[in-house]
């Protein structure tokens, strides 16, 4: 399995906004081979800011690759553009990428991932 997660820095008062956009946006990910799921995370709030982060899982690294690549993705990115100067960021999304190495289930079934 694969993680990929981006970290956005919404800064304070653009909350309701940057939500907004991803309860909204098309992303086209169900469609492609090796999806497994997404979640929208928001973390703490600063004085400053409040932490969101993209999170997806994938089969594996190739597959999430290919997303990347794909028709699908550059559909899903394409109004990214038309939603500047509705959200503020303190800086742009940071990438973090994650072979799983070990995954438990609800039942606690723990096994080791390749």
């Amino acid at each position: 399995m694969y993680i990929a997660m981006n970290r956005f820095r919404v800064v304070t008062g653009f909350e309701e906004a940057f939500e907004e956009i991803w309860r909204t946006r098309e992303r086209h990910l169900s469609t492609m081979p090796g999806y497994m799921e997404f979640h929208m995370l928001k973390g703490a709030s600063q004085e400053d800011h409040t932490l969101y982060v993209s999170h997806t899982v994938w089969e594996t690294a190739e597959h999430f690759t290919a997303w990347t690549k794909s028709e699908q993705f550059r559909a899903a990115h394409a109004r990214a553009g038309q939603n500047r100067g509705k959200v503020e960021y303190l800086s742009g999304p940071h990438f973090e990428g994650f072979e799983v190495i070990i995954h438990e289930d609800r039942s606690g079934k723990s096994a080791e991932a390749a």
